[in-house]
């Protein structure tokens, strides 16, 4: 996280544009200008600059933004919900159906049924988070209107239009994360099937869903649950294209308003939280293979 508050921050110092100019307006002097650079301390060293917002950091303090003159934190928790919102009903149904896909392509491996399922999978990979999302919109809510075009209902205004708003940003968004679940569940799922243990469960009798749930896709869960920590990059990634799609106020469309602004604090913020959240997962994911697999000692 150290690691990405360095790039980041030297990312948005080092790159032309400058936020007091933007404040100023363009009919704003030199002098106007520069005015505004010292009072947010913009002609401090980079070094500087830097110790103080991880000083603030450290303090629980994300800073202010320069536009709004809003806590960072603030903003935030502002945003938060929609966000937290799309992640979960994107994350969930998403794991599901990724390794329902994988075992199902895995237990007919060969057939019909696996490449078909495997072009599917590499057809939703394929496709760009964009594309994908106004593919869906032409179809299922401007000629079939079946759904919003776009906007966000909380949760707060009842079950039934929270999901109705959430469901097309869900899709778009969980499509390239069931794919890259997929694959990797059917090539783990192809490798137990071929172990010793299993042909000695098949000549035992046992039935082929017993041997696909209970010993074939306990001993394939490592490498799945591993992947579906790696892939919550892709959701935060995709989170601000999605976001920005179907107009949903958060944190994704936080960052866009405060890149295009130069929002400096904004940005530095909310991709620290993405950070700790990946970091996070990552984490609990690591963790959670002393339940899968009780070979497993840390």
């Amino acid at each position: 996280m150290v690691l990405v508050a360095l790039i980041v921050f030297l990312l948005l110092h080092l790159s032309p544009g400058d936020p007091a100019a933007v404040i100023a307006g363009e009919t704003a002097s030199a002098e106007e200008v520069e005015g505004i650079r010292v009072r947010l301390g913009l002609d401090r060293p980079l070094v500087e600059q830097f110790g103080r917002w991880l000083l603030q950091v450290a303090q629980g303090n994300l800073g202010v933004s320069i536009f709004s003159n809003l806590p960072v934190t603030q903003l935030v928790l502002q945003r938060v919900e929609p966000t937290l919102s799309l992640a979960l009903v994107t994350l969930v149904p998403a794991a599901l159906i990724a390794v329902g896909i994988g075992v199902a392509a895995a237990a007919r491996a060969g057939r019909a049924v696996d490449h078909g399922l495997m072009i599917l999978v590499m057809l939703a990979l394929s496709s760009p988070v964009f594309v994908t999302g106004y593919a869906l919109v032409l179809l299922f809510a401007i000629q079939l209107q079946w759904f919003p075009v776009q906007g966000y209902s909380p949760l707060s205004a009842g079950l039934g239009p929270f999901i109705k708003y959430l469901i097309l940003p869900g899709i778009t968004l969980g499509l390239g994360y069931v794919a890259l679940i997929a694959r990797v569940t059917r090539a783990s799922m192809l490798e137990v099937l071929a172990q010793d243990y299993i042909r000695t469960a098949r000549s035992k009798g046992l039935g082929r869903q017993e041997i696909l749930l209970l010993h074939a896709l306990k001993n394939a869960a490592v490498p799945v649950a591993t992947i579906i920590g790696i892939g919550v990059a892709m959701l935060i990634s995709g989170v601000v294209v999605t976001e920005s799609l179907f107009n949903i106020p958060g944190m994704g469309r936080l960052v866009v308003e405060a890149i295009a602004r130069r929002d400096y604090p904004v940005i530095q913020g909310v991709t620290l939280i993405f950070s700790a959240v990946y970091v996070l997962v990552n984490l609990m994911v690591d963790l959670s293979y002393l339940a899968l697999d009780p070979r497993v000692r840390y």
